[in-house]
């Protein structure tokens, strides 16, 4: 297999108020890079990364959203097509974690009823700063059925960890979906059926729109 061939293409978004760090969590899974400037986010951007999963090469296309206000209108088009999303606050910011709810409402309301969804708590550096407590933000994500992890993009702290967690989770949903529709006497189908999930631009040399963030 080539180094651009792939089983697998799954589109995931990250969503959240702006500065929470969602371009950082990007850019450290796809480039493991920290950018202590970046600014906000200006429309859409996104990052390709592959990773080995059950003997299958998953590609992961990252879209990372504006969270300004102006820009909803914009993004909400990009959660088509969407099977996972990471929905980020600042565990020291609790305006940002109030967000959480109204942003779920909005991927729900635009994606795909089956998307796998993780709740993220970033900054888990900020320890003496922190204010939302982790009991609350799991409490939360167990209630409306999310995975959850908490994660540093400045120090990498579990960041790896739950990219990695959501794509397992959209690999087994994608995996169950081909064997249901070969159960349902589908010619030719199975597990590879599910990687037709595709969402172009697919060359990660592309140039997204720019504009950086935090």
């Amino acid at each position: 297999m080539s180094a651009d061939s792939y089983d697998f293409l799954f589109k995931v978004v990250l969503i959240g108020d702006s500065h929470v760090g969602k371009s950082n969590l990007l850019s450290r899974f796809a480039r493991n890079e920290f950018n202590m400037d970046s600014k906000s986010t200006i429309g859409v951007e996104f990052a390709t990364r592959s990773i080995e999963y059950d003997g299958k090469t998953i590609k992961s296309q990252i879209w990372d959203t504006a969270g300004q206000e102006r820009y909803r209108a914009i993004t909400s088009a990009y959660y088509r097509g969407a099977v996972g999303a990471l929905l980020v606050y600042d565990i020291s910011q609790q305006k940002t974690f109030e967000s959480v709810e109204r942003w779920l409402k909005e991927l729900r309301d635009h994606a795909d009823a089956s998307i796998v969804i993780m709740l993220v708590g970033n900054k888990s550096d900020l320890k003496s700063l922190r204010a939302v407590p982790t009991e609350e933000a799991k409490e939360f994500a167990t209630r409306h059925e999310l995975l959850f992890m908490e994660t540093s993009a400045l120090d990498g702290a579990n960041v790896e960890t739950a990219f990695q967690t959501i794509l397992a989770d959209i690999y087994r949903v994608v995996s169950n979906k081909a064997l249901e529709h070969e159960s349902g006497r589908a010619p030719g189908s199975g597990p590879g059926a599910g990687k037709s999930i595709t969402v172009a631009p697919t060359n990660p040399s592309a140039k997204p729109a720019a504009g950086k963030c935090c």
